[in-house]
């Protein structure tokens, strides 16, 4: 075999694939193999047939392979075949083999010659061959026949590169003798993928098929078209002698004396044939696997390391023990309580960095959001003055009033404190989304039992909307205690004789804070249009008296600087497809804001972001526009004209706004309180109290625990996953690689064969079927520069650590270029 001591390792895949073959698709190995590659009536299955001795692969016109076969052939004293599809069953038939392939191709493509990528596993023991792992690929073909898709020369492509593409996969490109070599759609897959060379072995057929006087000595000594492994050239069974029935051992020795008679041949006579192809693809398989093993194993143990915990959980569980039910729901019912009582008051645990926690998102509830819904319930000045004006003159009646009347003071204030019902009730409404969006994170957990699933997430959902329901009374209860008693006597309220001195102290603050940085960061102009330049991001700066932004955060070139006096903030509404947050400033007195925009449109990436600056800009004094109403019931505004009556409403403003500032100062401290008290802290009291009693007083605790069928199953494939991968692991421990190896042959310049490209396709240029697409793009080469060898080709580095090409994506068929 030319490799001593390791003859065990094409075996060991075997044995791995074997091991890994109950998981499905669940392990990403990719296990070492040889693809064979080749177009229609290439020789492909006469190949794979010498290499066993037997006729068993399916024949006719047309596409035959249609389905990927993974051909593993072993040693052995007896002769018989094995499916992975059904183990029980040996065949000792070759004719059962193959109709036993045609059946179960015919089971997923049906008979309109569809092909299918989802492999056939055959297992051959024989003392005619060597130990090799093949997968016989459907063969390249250009023209859909019968019921073929339009695309089938790119569903045949696009297989191919997806065994091809793998670094583990040896590539044997199969070409007729024939036809033009430089025109192999074999070899341009192989150059595709493996532009080096060290995965293709070049396997010339049909020999003798060649025209009197030509030969193709020149080829197989690897001078005129060169590859770096060679080729090497067979003889396999014409058509008349397969429908002959001629025997693969009379043929073997028919092809052995051809090589040994012919006159280009017969000083390579040992170097050519189907035996020679079989020892050299023998020994190069087991080199690959010995350099790939590796690699193989630490991948194996990272995948059994990250599945020991999933393990030792289903491990420890068994459905039908009353008592590991019990454990199980008593487990489940304290991990929600711990996961949902991390998400509320945080953890240093496992730190979410992409998105906020349920305690974060309330927390911006509590102090951004509801303090801005407040402030855009307030009422403008102008109308305001209006309500005040009125309730003085309807208090005075058709007497002129000497005095300013109490009575329109507390009117105007209930009426302002009658107002906050409605911010308050979203409030508590917004916090109950976020416990019920927190609470379906933590359920999700429970999806392995749905009948527990569904009747924790009824009973916490129930006991939200109670908790609720309380704190909207509550809140209702605190509201009416305000309406009950206006306290003017409280420490904060100007009274009538401060008003004037309280204002200018609060003057005096505003003017000493007029530096303070409240908030930085990035925002969008976007709404400059493309002819100045289009929308850019600049890092900004608001203080009390300013809006400032710069060219990055540097902040050493300012582009501008904005003076807060008369701006106002309104939303904009998000566009379609859009993701940014918007939000815009403009001047209540009509002027520009920015240049010549009369607003300026700021955007941010986030609704977190978005809810930040309005209440900085809040704090700053930039409040929210507020919707006008329709006041045709009391008609236009009056000016007014009593300086008696205006110095009245001008202190009961005064008065009203001082009240009300206590009021907001109240409510926005005792709602949050409310808020944690009667629904978070109650939540997190239920759920790791009484949830469980509540469960426990259905009297169904053995059906609650009663798995999903999707749990079952993917409980038995975790499980035979881990079992598979420790035999796997110790497959490979059974393996020592300390032996011989044959080196690489040197680079040789290939350059002579073309990728397969194509050019974009042209609309007027679609017919019918679709054509094959471009092989997938490869990282360019960054390793040491190439160097000449002595004979004058190019070598170049190897590419042992090159990392593996990318499968190819489906794409829209494209023209090719015109030969």
């Amino acid at each position: 075999m030319g490799n001593p001591g390791m003859e065990e390792l094409i075996p060991l895949v075997n044995r791995l694939q074997d091991a890994l073959s109950n998981v499905g698709h669940s392990c990403s190995l990719h296990l070492p193999q040889i693809a064979v590659v080749g177009g229609q009536s290439a020789g492909k299955s006469s190949v794979l047939e010498n290499f066993v001795g037997r006729d068993f692969l399916p024949r006719g016109s047309g596409i035959v392979t249609r389905r990927p076969l993974i051909l593993q052939l072993l040693t052995a004293d007896t002769e018989y075949g094995e499916f992975l599809h059904c183990k029980e069953k040996k065949f000792t038939d070759f004719d059962e083999i193959r109709e036993e392939i045609e059946a179960e191709t015919r089971r997923l493509t049906g008979s309109n010659k569809t092909i299918s990528p989802v492999p056939i596993n055959l297992r051959i023991h024989s003392p005619q061959v060597l130990n090799l792992t093949l997968v016989d690929l459907p063969g390249i073909t250009k023209v859909p026949v019968g019921n073929q898709p339009a695309d089938i020369e790119y569903q045949i492509r696009d297989m191919i590169m997806q065994f091809i593409c793998k670094e583990n996969c040896l590539i044997l490109a199969v070409t007729p003798a024939n036809m033009d070599l430089a025109n192999s759609d074999a070899l341009k897959l192989a150059k595709d993928v493996d532009p080096q060379g060290q995965r293709t072995i070049g396997v010339i057929t049909k020999l003798d098929l060649m025209d009197a006087g030509t030969d193709a000595r020149e080829i197989l000594e690897n001078r005129l078209l060169p590859l770096r492994r060679g080729y090497i050239g067979v003889v396999n069974r014409s058509q008349k002698d397969i429908e002959g029935k001629k025997d693969i051992k009379a043929a073997l020795l028919a092809e052995q004396k051809f090589f040994l008679s012919h006159p280009a041949y017969r000083h390579m006579a040992d170097r050519m044939g189907t035996s020679y192809l079989q020892r050299v693809l023998n020994q190069q398989l087991t080199n690959h696997i010995r350099d790939t093993l590796p690699a193989v194993r630490s991948l194996l143990q990272d995948q059994l390391l990250a599945m020991n915990r999933e393990v030792e959980e289903y491990g420890q569980f068994s459905p039908d023990n009353p008592a590991h039910r019990t454990k199980t729901l008593l487990q489940s019912v304290q991990r929600l309580s711990v996961d949902f009582e991390k998400l509320i008051e945080g953890s240093g645990d496992e730190v979410d960095t992409v998105n906020l926690s349920a305690g974060a998102r309330i927390n911006r509830i509590f102090h951004e959001r509801f303090p801005y819904e407040l402030v855009k319930m307030e009422s403008d000045e102008k109308k305001l003055r209006q309500e005040i004006n009125y309730a003085i003159r309807n208090i005075h009646g058709v007497r002129t009033g000497l005095f300013t009347p109490n009575m329109a003071f507390e009117a105007i204030v209930k009426k302002q404190i009658s107002r906050l019902k409605g911010p308050c009730f979203n409030f508590v409404d917004m916090v109950g989304q976020e416990l019920t969006r927190t609470v379906y994170q933590c359920i999700n957990k429970l999806s392995s039992f749905p009948k527990l699933r569904g009747e924790t997430e009824r009973l916490v959902t129930t006991t939200i909307r109670e908790q609720e329901s309380k704190c909207r009374d509550q809140v209702l209860l605190l509201i009416d205690i305000q309406l009950a008693y206006v306290n003017t006597k409280h420490e904060d309220f100007i009274g009538f004789t401060n008003a004037q001195r309280t204002n200018n102290q609060n003057n005096q603050k505003t003017a000493s804070a007029g530096n303070q940085v409240i908030r930085k960061g990035w925002l969008t102009i976007s709404n400059i249009g493309i002819m100045k330049g289009g929308a850019k991001e600049y890092w900004f700066i608001l203080t009390a008296e300013t809006l400032s932004w710069y060219k990055d955060e540097e902040e050493k070139e300012k582009k501008y600087m904005l003076p807060l006096d008369n701006l106002k903030l309104r939303d904009v509404e998000k566009s379609f497809m859009s993701r940014e947050f918007v939000f815009a400033l403009f001047n209540t007195e009509l002027r520009n804001v920015y240049k010549d925009y009369k607003s300026l449109d700021l955007a941010c990436s986030s609704q977190e972001q978005l809810d930040g600056w309005k209440a900085s800009l809040l704090q700053a004094g930039v409040y929210p526009e507020r919707v006008t109403v329709d006041e045709q019931e009391n008609g236009a505004p009056e000016n007014l004209s009593d300086p008696q009556l205006e110095r009245q409403v001008e202190t009961i403003r005064s008065l009203v706004e001082s009240y009300m500032s206590i009021i907001y100062k109240t409510i926005k401290d005792l709602m949050p309180k409310t808020i944690m008290h009667l629904m978070v802290n109650s939540m997190k009291e239920f759920i790791s109290s009484e949830l469980l009693a509540q469960l426990y007083a259905l009297g169904e605790g053995a059906a609650l625990m009663d798995e999903s069928a999707e749990q079952q199953q993917h409980r038995q494939e975790v499980l035979l996953k881990h079992v598979a991968l420790k035999e796997a692991l110790s497959v490979i421990g059974q393996i020592s690689t300390s032996t011989c190896t044959t080196p690489l042959p040197p680079p040789v310049d290939s350059s002579w064969i073309q990728p397969s490209s194509v050019v974009p396709q042209r609309a007027s240029s679609r017919r019918g079927r679709g054509i094959a697409p471009s092989a997938p793009h490869l990282p360019p080469h960054t390793g040491p520069t190439a160097s000449s060898s002595t004979d004058g080709l190019t070598k170049l580095p190897s590419q042992a650590h090159r990392p593996p090409p990318s499968v190819p994506r489906r794409s829209p068929p494209a023209i090719p270029h015109a030969k």
